[in-house]
């Protein structure tokens, strides 16, 4: 198995590696005890560009379980490529700190910042990508379910970074996927192409659906925001092409789903409500709990 680098987009691993880091994040979750020392003398920048509270405070208090130190820096302390360039930015951090952890607007500027600091660099959340989130979310389903391959998720909304990331993740493991969107709102063609290649190897199975029934039967439904940070979609347009697609008690008992997930931050009352969100079956406290021991395995495997 070759060794973990960076992580700008889970295409960059293959099934052994994402199964292992899987195992790892469930390790340092029940065994915190093991690994208090992992990063011990090791410096990570936290780079922000957009805000953040569970990335955020999941990699702070992550890396100071593991005996590390974060640094963290916003755009108030010199918005890259304006005070200075992202690869200035990039160099210069690779003179102080072991790996820069970078939640952006383009996925180009990760590809910037691994290529000037030669660091890791570890995706907090891209336009294209959200892998931490990914990863959280399949450990999620481990504990659940065990077997991943065995398992049939279905994600409604809008096919946007957490979505592509899950397409992708659930291609390399072998999942059932279905992505249900709105006419218009669907996922990245590039993507599509490069989850539809992963799952021929895998055996997975990648369904796209404008019709919310596709979900019928799925072990786990998935929604997020209808419109992504930093989008200027007119709300009023949103809200009408986007609530037949909204996650509710009735729906869930429609489509026979198990459990309902959400990667947080939620709008009640618009992609889901309160009573689903608040349920016995949401998983949304445990995604966000595991997004630390998730990238905790990743900032272990980079060290180790």
């Amino acid at each position: 198995m070759s060794k973990l680098t960076q992580l700008l987009c889970l295409a960059e691993l293959d099934q052994t590696q994402l199964k292992a880091l899987l195992e790892l994040a469930l390790n340092i979750k029940q065994n915190p005890q093991d690994y208090q020392q992992a990063l011990k003398g090791r410096s990570i920048a936290l780079l922000f560009e957009k805000p953040s509270l569970r990335t955020r405070v999941s990699f702070d208090v992550g890396i100071y379980k593991l005996g590390g130190h974060s640094v963290y820096l916003d755009q108030q302390n010199g918005a890259m490529g304006v005070r200075e360039s992202v690869e200035d930015f990039g160099s210069n951090l690779a003179c102080w700190t072991d790996a820069i952890v970078a939640r952006v607007y383009s996925q180009k500027t990760l590809v910037q910042l691994a290529l000037s600091s030669k660091k890791p660099v570890i995706n907090a959340l891209s336009d294209l990508y959200h892998p931490c989130q990914a990863l959280a979310d399949l450990l999620t389903l481990k504990e659940q379910y065990g077997d991943l391959s065995k398992v049939h998720l279905a994600f409604v909304g809008d096919g946007n970074n957490v979505c592509h990331s899950l397409m992708l993740g659930a291609a390399i493991m072998g999942m059932d996927l279905t992505v249900v969107t709105p006419q218009g709102f669907g996922p990245d063609a590039h993507v599509l192409l490069k989850a539809q290649e992963l799952a021929q190897h895998s055996g997975a199975k990648l369904t796209l659906s404008q019709h919310l029934s596709s979900a019928a039967g799925a072990d786990a439904i998935y929604t997020d925001t209808w419109v992504s940070m930093g989008n200027k979609a007119d709300p009023a347009q949103v809200q009408r092409i986007f609530a037949p697609y909204q996650i509710n008690t009735a729906a869930m008992q429609r489509l026979a789903v198990k459990h309902f997930m959400h990667c947080l931050p939620a709008h009640r009352g618009q992609e889901v409500t309160s009573e689903v969100l608040d349920s016995e079956f949401s998983l949304a406290l445990q995604q966000a709990e595991n997004r630390m021991h998730a990238q905790n395995a990743v900032l272990v495997s980079l060290f180790s």
